[in-house]
């Protein structure tokens, strides 16, 4: 086949690794619009489960993602000013600079005789209409399905909170909860290690909160200088890291959830957050597109009928990620309603915070949730030993 892969992101390199693996007269192309390296974001998260799929499909990739990364198997949450507590051990969890897991890929795939051409955007179809194949990995904004949003069913829903991606140069051993309460609300913080040198710092707070501080009319100096303020603690004197926006704008987002309710046209078929995107507070996006990737491959091989090995795509992909997609809605849910929680004592809130992914959690009171056992084996495989106070409540 001829493949066209628009996007140089995780579901299009690891796609063209796997399909090369199983018959090298493939003939591929990844085009992405950006020069190689530039790519945004800083750390990326998995879980340990995810090793397995990667070794099954390419050993090859596998071993050097797991010698670049980073691991942990304890969480810190902490309450500013009320509780801290180390939860220990844990799932274990691994942190991947997300430039040098692109890095590995676009090697891998170059190895495998895959062009990667940089700095060349597909803005149409037609750019591509010689391919057999066109694979929309070109993100949540993807200028491929946009044309053709009616046919996939696509639809947008924008979540509350605002939030923003930075690095650090603390190096956080667990991954770290933190709390702070303002007078204009609470603000927290997502922070996880994925090298040697840097974290990813996480910052998130209802709209109220953001715009109480002022934080919607800083620019990205200030609003920096603001946040390692309020998370000195946490941070340990170290600074936070922005992604340098034009005119120094402080880059602030809210979520989008994308869904769609078909994944193919024709030869077109979408991947990754083309296809879907999932809450960045369960950490699943990256193993969603490497799974989309791994699935393709499968359905494209199991017969010559690309329309049928599409639709057997659709439908397997579309059931394996249901159960992950509700956990990232009930896991943004928690979020949005913070409030909701963060008044329990401390004990309680930190186990609701650990069972955020439960679709009870949301339509139950929290105390009722939490006294009638509703925390059953996920908690007892988050918590199998116990919750170490690191300090005294006050």
């Amino acid at each position: 086949m001829k493949i066209a892969c628009v996007g140089g992101g995780p579901a299009s390199l690891y796609f063209s690794i796997l399909m090369k693996r199983v018959d090298p007269s493939h003939d591929i192309t990844i085009y992405e619009r950006n020069p190689a390296g530039s790519t945004y974001g800083w750390g990326v998260t998995y879980w340990d489960e995810l090793f397995d799929n990667l070794y099954a499909a390419d050993p090859e990739s596998a071993q050097t993602i797991k010698a670049n990364s980073v691991r942990w198997n304890t969480w810190d949450a902490r309450i500013h000013d009320r509780a801290s507590v180390l939860i220990e051990p844990g799932d274990e969890g691994f942190g991947i600079g997300r430039r040098a897991l692109l890095g590995i890929l676009d090697e891998r795939a170059r190895s495998l005789g895959v062009r990667v051409e940089y700095e060349r955007e597909i803005t149409g179809q037609e750019e591509v209409a010689d391919a057999d194949l066109i694979v929309a990995g070109d993100g949540v904004n993807s200028a491929l399905r946009e044309p053709h949003a009616a046919h996939f069913g696509t639809e947008v829903r924008t979540g509350r909170n605002v939030y923003m991606w930075l690095g650090t140069t603390k190096i956080f051993t667990s991954f770290t909860f933190s709390f702070v309460e303002t007078e204009h609300g609470w603000i927290w913080c997502y922070g996880y290690g994925f090298g040697k040198d840097h974290s990813t710092c996480v910052i998130e707070c209802a709209p109220e909160t953001w715009r109480g501080l002022g934080l919607h009319e800083t620019n990205e100096a200030d609003s920096l200088s603001l946040l390692e303020k309020l998370f000195a603690e946490v941070l340990d004197g170290h600074r936070l890291i922005g992604r340098a926006q034009p005119e120094g704008t402080a880059h602030w987002l809210t979520f989008r959830t994308v869904t769609n309710r078909r994944w193919f046209k024709d030869k077109l078929v979408l991947v990754g957050d083309a296809a879907h995107t999932t809450h960045y507070s369960i950490g699943a996006g990256t193993a969603l597109a490497l799974g989309d990737a791994v699935f393709l491959t499968e359905a494209l091989h199991e017969t010559d009928d690309l329309s049928q090995a599409l639709a057997s795509y659709q439908k397997e992909r579309q059931a394996a990620i249901k159960m992950t997609r509700r956990a990232a809605s009930n896991s943004a849910h928690f979020y949005e309603n913070l409030t909701r929680y963060i008044d329990l004592p401390p004990m309680q809130m930190f186990a609701l915070l650990g069972q955020r992914h439960s679709s009870w959690l949301r339509r139950l009171p929290p105390r009722v949730y939490y006294g009638a056992g509703w925390l059953g084996t996920r908690m007892a495989r988050l918590i199998p030993a116990r919750l170490i106070p690191a300090r005294a409540p006050e």
